[in-house]
């Protein structure tokens, strides 16, 4: 699988990107256009998990998953936060920020790893879409938690943003739009098929060159990362992936929903989780958690760790 995920399309246009970016190319995606596929993405995922779960209805598989999903978000900080204090040599603040990202999830990653596993025939099941969006935030509180312990300075200005943590734009739409899409059904959504299923690989492939240019851009220009971090960089989704995937085998999912499971704890935020931490931690330095997750975990995931955590489903399955 790792070989078939090397030569698709999908992964191509990101190493394109990543490799313009390092050549110093004028190569960029206009910011605009770029967000714009960003809502597409997200948009599309969530009515097509939506849908998938008004075929079935609310089952104790989907309420076991979201349970571990969110049991997987609190707690995985917990472990990243250890490890970079005591490997990475972090502050309590900056290990807090970094933790937070670690615990929440990565929408590109997910969307990529479904793509990706549905063309090897391990189609996740719809459900994993609401399990994505309750990922999102319950590890910004356990990191900004573990950011302040001991610290009594806790005024208004530093208090946690929680209008801006749960309405952020990449939950507000992946839940939007899962609803509709589980109210829609499998009959409403055939109106609006052409535009959110034919088009979805091509926008994922161009939006994967931005990214592939973002990555490259970010760890070339940061001088924060040490080779500890690197090294905690990929680490990290390793020993996260490990866990969730076999949470994911052990609370019986199939595999490729076990698999899927397995890739959300691996990844790590970019999005949802900086912006609450220029809110909520401004001390906490971005140069260190945009490069480890987005410079370092993000390439790594795409690249290697869907294959990784998909086989390691396919082996306990």
């Amino acid at each position: 699988m790792i070989l078939d995920t090397l030569t698709s399309p999908v992964i191509l246009f990101f190493v394109l990107g990543f490799i313009a970016a390092a050549l110093k190319s004028d190569l960029s995606i206009p910011q605009a256009f770029a967000k714009a596929m960003s809502i597409y993405l997200m948009g599309a995922i969530g009515l097509k998990g939506g849908v998938e779960v008004s075929k079935t209805g609310i089952t104790h598989e989907i309420l076991i998953a979201a349970g571990a999903g969110l049991a997987l978000s609190f707690l995985l900080p917990l472990l990243a936060f250890a490890l970079l204090r005591s490997i990475g040599k972090l502050s309590k603040v900056d290990a807090g920020a970094v933790a937070a990202h670690y615990g929440s999830v990565s929408v590109v990653t997910f969307v990529t790893a479904v793509e990706l596993l549905t063309g090897e025939g391990l189609s996740p099941a719809g459900y994993m879409v609401a399990v994505l969006a309750l990922m999102e935030t319950p590890a910004i509180i356990t990191g900004l938690t573990l950011a302040r312990r001991g610290d009594a300075n806790s005024d208004e200005k530093n208090s946690t943003p929680w209008h801006e943590v749960l309405t952020n734009a990449s939950v507000m739409l992946l839940v939007g739009s899962f609803i509709i899409g589980a109210v829609a059904g499998a009959k409403g959504f055939a109106a609006v098929k052409p535009l959110f299923d034919s088009g979805f690989r091509g926008v994922l492939c161009l939006f994967l060159l931005d990214m592939g240019l973002i990555a490259a851009r970010r760890l070339i220009q940061t001088r924060k990362m040490t080779l500890r971090l690197v090294c905690l960089a990929i680490l990290l989704p390793l020993l996260n992936g490990t866990i969730g995937t076999v949470i994911g085998t052990v609370i019986g999912l199939d595999v490729a929903s076990a698999a899927a499971l397995g890739i959300l704890a691996a990844s790590a935020s970019y999005i949802a989780v900086p912006a609450a931490m220029r809110l909520a931690l401004p001390q906490a330095d971005p140069g260190i958690y945009l490069s480890m997750s987005l410079g370092v975990t993000f390439p790594f995931n795409i690249i290697f760790g869907i294959s990784i955590f998909a086989a390691l489903a396919q082996s306990l399955g």
